[in-house]
């Protein structure tokens, strides 16, 4: 390629403004692919570039995918991340001493709440199968805000670059597919080096009825803490337990949790000007940049007045349930573990910092997974429980209208007093309770929203 203008074809005076990809993210995407682009100056420059080896080169680099993530390259990705480390598969003996923890702590639950036992099977993952074993719901998370992520790439085209584009463009979606696959995997293998069971984020990962834990990562926590190995196991097998009751008893709140989080994603906005101005600074040919551009925000979706209410309300939700399950392992422990106070203060400050993984995570869909609220929804359990009762403590979970709301997380100690008051400051009994969520079920049903749908 020279720069000789007899290079150039009739017409094309080799100004930038003949590119029409000219400021999108796609003229540093066609560049790095060999693409010729009028003004582009690279290989083939004077006309579009070659469809046929652009075609080859990318399909070479990516497969066909359906949905915005390339969920093939991502499971890849997560498990070369977690290759990067080493990755034991889980020994007999670890196996023999998860079931046995998971036993004695079901065993010690039967005392601090009333939900029976959701625990069917116990089994233990190491990272690589904690990947495996949790990406379906991952998916379900995920992919709400990956189609606006991507979809915001082709919308950064102007009008006449996508009529040229033609055919590319279902190209270039598996370009984004690929990018955003690329970055959900090593986050997800970042994860998969920090979890220690298989709801320790709060939400239902893995199969229904099925507790898990990672022996590797649960024995690296361990070697922080001056508490021994066993009352470590013991003490995250609880939580795992409490975790499992609450979803199997609590019908609708996995279903709630999920729904949450999509509905998240769906009302995604994205700012494609900053994608576009990102973009033209990254040289394609330097992936370190882009993935520092990337774990830095880049297509960190913009949050909407009713993202934040979205967001507030379901990071509420995730106080609840981590407060719930922190006020159950409290009271089970409470006369049986000396060393609970400290697991708890210890479970606490890593649940509310987040690690490095789940930093990225956040920056690369913009959800957090940690709850800010859980010593306030610990104390408004444990002080309901005082009021009240165990069973009236648990049965605020029969309905999602009855749970309580970041304003009532404002006033912990405070949550039901206003009801107790105008009963005369005495607790609902269970008949008064049944009938007040039948009727509130009646209304619902009448209102066309059935319970299933909640």
């Amino acid at each position: 390629m020279t720069n000789d203008p007899g290079d150039r074809p009739t017409g094309d005076s080799g100004d930038d403004d003949q590119n029409p990809f000219k400021g999108t993210p796609f003229e540093q995407i066609f560049a790095a692919f060999g693409g010729g682009l009028p003004g582009a100056g690279g290989p083939g420059a004077g006309g579009m570039p070659d469809l046929s080896g652009l075609m080859s080169q990318m399909q070479a680099m990516m497969a066909p995918h359906e949905g915005s993530v390339n969920w093939t390259l991502a499971k890849d990705v997560a498990r070369k991340t977690v290759a990067a480390e080493p990755d034991p598969t889980p020994s007999a003996k670890d196996r023999a001493e998860v079931a046995d923890a998971l036993r004695l702590a079901d065993h010690w639950l039967d005392s601090a709440t009333d939900f029976p036992s959701g625990v069917s099977t116990s089994t233990v993952w190491s990272r690589a199968e904690w990947v495996e074993e949790t990406v379906d719901v991952w998916r379900r998370l995920v992919e709400p805000v990956a189609e606006h992520v991507v979809s915001a790439m082709g919308n950064a085209l102007p009008q006449e670059a996508q009529a040229m584009a033609g055919p590319l463009m279902g190209i270039l979606g598996q370009a984004g597919g690929a990018m955003f696959g690329s970055q959900v995997g090593q986050a997800l293998g970042g994860l998969a080096g920090e979890v220690l069971t298989a709801s320790d984020i709060g939400l239902p990962l893995g199969p229904d009825g099925q507790a898990a834990m990672l022996p590797t990562n649960v024995k690296a926590f361990a070697e922080g803490l001056d508490v021994g190995a066993d009352d470590v196991l013991l003490y995250l097998a609880l939580r795992e337990a409490a975790h499992q009751r609450l979803f199997a008893h609590v019908p609708w709140l996995r279903a709630h949790l999920l729904a949450s989080v999509e509905d998240y994603g769906r009302g995604t906005s994205i700012d494609v000007s900053r994608i576009e101005s990102s973009m033209r600074e990254i040289a394609p040919t330097n992936p370190a940049a882009l993935q520092e551009a990337l774990e830095g925000g880049l297509f960190e979706p913009q949050k909407t007045p009713a993202q934040q209410a979205a967001l507030a309300r379901l990071e509420t939700t995730l106080a609840l349930v981590e407060g719930w399950v922190d006020e159950v392992v409290g009271q089970a422990t409470e006369s049986r573990m000396p060393t609970a106070g400290k697991l708890q203060e210890a479970v606490r400050r890593r649940r509310a910092a987040g690690g490095p993984a789940e930093s990225t995570f956040a920056a690369l869909v913009g959800l957090e997974l940690r709850p800010r609220r859980l010593r306030d929804a610990s104390a408004l359990w444990g002080s309901l429980r005082s009021r009240r009762g165990q069973q009236a403590r648990d049965a605020v979970w029969a309905h999602p209208d009855l749970l309580p709301t970041a304003e009532d997380l404002d006033d912990p100690l405070g949550f039901g007093e206003a009801r107790e008051g105008a009963e005369g400051s005495a607790a609902m009994t269970g008949d008064e309770f049944d009938a007040a969520l039948a009727e509130l079920l009646d209304n619902e049903g009448d209102a066309g929203k059935p319970d299933e749908e909640q």
